[in-house]
């Protein structure tokens, strides 16, 4: 299990610098307003990478039970009609993206001084999103067959391209924010096509029986787990998204903090997240093979990853905390409530990790298994908690209280999909009984 998963824990790191490296850069070099636009994009551009996510998870589940049953035609054909359909949904989210962002920042009460910089972000972030989709399909389907170094490589290669760009289009040409949101779609780009021509030298490789480009019966079933994965990969980002009306309405310097924050949680949450998809691909390959014993021990060495890595990032956080967020701050105009409130969302939800990797290895095994119903309703007990708290008290009482509500949401959807795995029926409905 920590062979198969630090690859996908590195990779979705060096994933994470895409934004870390655009705010900071925009933090320090443009200001607190700039960054400020970033974060008010962020919650919105979370949701469509999760979508990206969760359908290649969705699809890789698919995938995977295929290569553990050596049925590599079929494999195939699931895996090319996995593309086709990502291609063309990231197309049209794109468009319908850039159709409606000015309503979409309207509606979510963006700062007015923010409102014009945040969507010239956002509108070149939408034009990229095929080859966002696209990265992220294929970076699954790599995992799905074992391969999991491979989106490693691409994504160093890729995340150190964006930061050179980043440098060079906002302290050399001073494009400022458009500068970042155009360094991401480059480096996105050429990593989405060198993956692509990877992928099918790794499907050549594998003989097999003359296979389909494209077959409904697959793309029926990919649909039927990549839906409810999707949702559960994009729950945080959802409720972040209706959050952030109620973040945006304590001014551009809260904002500005909170979001600086949100970038620190995602990389603390990366250990997690990539545990959860390991454990997905791992326990579908092992159903495949009709391995059953494994899945349960795969899952009490995910416990044990969630522990130690929950241990280390309460560590890096609580000692850390003031120069991590200092690192979003403009040295020459520092804002004093951009820095106290991503300064005390940080310390606090540093503690909490562990609940969260422990909701996202038990839901990831589910999802291998095919279990839809049980994740898809645990998240959404996740997500109801979280905004509605959010919503009702955060205005009476403070900004401080969108970040206190965090872990109940992480603890309830725990509770909710433990009680799915502890019963069983995911296993018996493979044995039989």
């Amino acid at each position: 299990m920590l062979i198969f998963l630090m690859p996908i824990v590195l990779g979705n790191l060096f994933q994470q610098l895409y934004t870390i490296v655009d705010s900071a850069v925009v933090g320090r070099f443009v200001g607190a307003a700039a960054l400020a636009a970033i974060g008010a994009s962020y919650a919105l551009t979370t949701v469509f990478i999760m979508v990206a996510n969760g359908g290649g998870i969705g699809a890789s589940v698919i995938v995977s039970r295929y290569f553990g049953a050596k049925k590599y035609a079929r494999m195939k054909t699931a895996a090319f009609t996995a593309i086709f359909t990502f291609l063309v949904v990231s197309v049209l989210l794109g468009g319908a993206g850039l159709l409606f962002s000015r309503r979409l920042m309207l509606f979510f009460h963006t700062p007015a001084e923010s409102l014009e910089t945040a969507l010239v972000y956002l509108n070149i972030y939408f034009m990229g999103l095929p080859f966002l989709f696209m990265y992220n399909v294929f970076s699954c389907l790599f995992n799905a067959a074992g391969k999991s170094k491979i989106p490693l490589y691409f994504l160093i290669f890729s995340s150190v391209l964006n930061m050179l760009l980043d440098v060079v289009f906002v302290t050399r040409f001073g494009w400022g924010v458009a500068g970042v949101a155009w360094a991401t779609l480059l480096a996105q780009g050429l990593s989405a096509v060198l993956s692509f021509i990877v992928y099918l030298r790794h499907i050549r490789e594998l003989e097999s029986e003359p296979f389909a480009l494209f077959d409904t019966r697959e793309l029926k079933d990919m649909v039927h787990l990549a839906i409810p994965s999707i949702f559960q990969q994009s729950t945080v980002s959802i409720g972040m998204l209706f959050v952030q009306g109620v973040v945006n309405s304590f001014g551009a310097d809260a904002l500005a903090g909170y979001s600086a924050t949100l970038r620190l949680e995602q990389i603390a949450v990366v250990p997690m997240n990539s545990i959860g998809t390991a454990l997905s691909s791992y326990t579908a390959q092992n159903i495949g093979a009709q391995k059953l014993d494994r899945v349960r021990k795969g899952y009490r060495a995910a416990l044990l990853l969630v522990c130690a890595f929950a241990v280390i990032d309460a560590a890096w956080m609580e000692i850390f905390h003031a120069p991590l967020v200092r690192l979003f701050m403009s040295d020459n105009n520092p804002s004093a409530v951009a820095f106290a409130t991503g300064d005390a969302y940080i310390r606090y939800i540093g503690w909490f990790f562990g609940i969260i990797g422990i909701k996202m290895a038990t839901d990831g095994l589910l999802r291998g298994a095919g279990d839809t119903l049980m994740f898809t309703l645990a998240n959404l007990v996740n997500l109801g908690i979280r905004v509605s708290l959010s919503v009702i008290f955060a205005p009476r009482y403070g900004i401080h209280i969108i970040w206190m509500v965090v872990p109940l949401g992480w603890l309830a959807n725990f509770a909710v999909s433990f009680s799915a795995y502890a019963s069983g029926k995911w296993e018996r409905n493979y044995r039989g009984a």
